[in-house]
């Protein structure tokens, strides 16, 4: 079916009370197991591609993306296209014309006043070509690159009134918090704190999302939703998948050299993996 807008995936999941899994694109293999789970699912999804993914493609957007639209396109499961953790300027005005309906354009790691300035101007670019703009403000962390970061730590976690604040200088569409989760989390073992995600509801108009939920269990993200988190962002997950199953198909065929043996069952692992996170944050 034809793209769907990331807005209107977002605004439909806000207005059902449920939530939206967006998951990370890093191949092609990776786009055909979102679309094949959203399918198994019965579910809509995002196709998000990020900086970090760009940068392994040889700083080179528009075969990524091609990619991801020709799956997504041939797919009977509404799917949109997110370009992610953008910092690059150059990036994210590269976003319109290779497909992307929306974009995260990532300031965190700037002062409050340099991330407001630098978002407000992402979000008026954006809005000038009917792109939705999600940011972030507090301190996710476990991003590649990162200082190990504690997500309980004092001044780590999103402040309700600075979100709100936030929110209306900038005139973002969506904002992720830190509210307990990280990212590139192998375990799934982290404890969100859902009477601030309560909070932060209230205090901004606009869905909030939730980064780093490969490590935040079922019965966590059930909560959140119920909570108000609306978009849930998953990458580590399907890796995680993916490559335990390479794993075992080459422990247990030692003499292989064809991918497609291989790689295929990573990527029918990655798909349930894709379906099972959808059956939770729809329910």
């Amino acid at each position: 079916m034809p793209l769907v807008s990331t807005g209107e995936l977002v605004g439909q999941a806000r207005s059902a009370g449920r939530a939206l899994a967006a998951f990370n694109v890093i191949s092609l293999e990776h786009a055909e197991a979102i679309a094949a789970g959203a399918e198994a699912a019965g579910a809509p999804a995002i196709l998000q591609v990020s900086e970090n993914a760009v940068r392994f493609h040889g700083g080179r957007l528009a075969p990524i993306a091609a990619a991801a639209a020709a799956v997504a396109r041939a797919s009977s499961a509404p799917l949109s296209l997110h370009l992610d953790h953008v910092v690059s300027v150059d990036l994210l005005h590269a976003a319109h014309d290779n497909g992307f309906s929306s974009v995260m354009f990532d300031a965190s790691k700037l002062g409050y006043a340099a991330n407001v300035r630098a978002t407000a101007d992402a979000v008026a670019w954006g809005h000038q070509r009917g792109v939705w703009v999600e940011a972030e403000l507090g301190e996710v962390g476990g991003k590649e690159g990162e200082a190990p970061l504690d997500a309980h730590a004092p001044g780590v976690r999103t402040d309700p009134a600075e979100a709100a604040a936030y929110v209306a200088d900038t005139g973002v569409d969506a904002l992720a918090v830190a509210v307990g989760s990280s990212h590139a989390m192998t375990e799934r073992t982290a404890a969100l704190d859902h009477e601030l995600i309560g909070r932060l509801r209230d205090a901004v108009p606009v869905p909030l999302v939730l980064h780093g939920s490969s490590g935040v269990p079922d019965a966590e993200i059930r909560q959140a939703v119920a909570a108000g988190m609306v978009k849930i962002n998953v990458g580590t997950a399907l890796n995680t998948a993916f490559t335990a199953a390479v794993r075992s198909e080459l422990a247990a065929r030692p003499d292989l050299v064809d991918p497609r043996k291989y790689v295929g069952p990573g990527r029918d692992a990655m798909a349930a993996t894709v379906a099972a996170f959808l059956a939770v944050v729809g329910g």
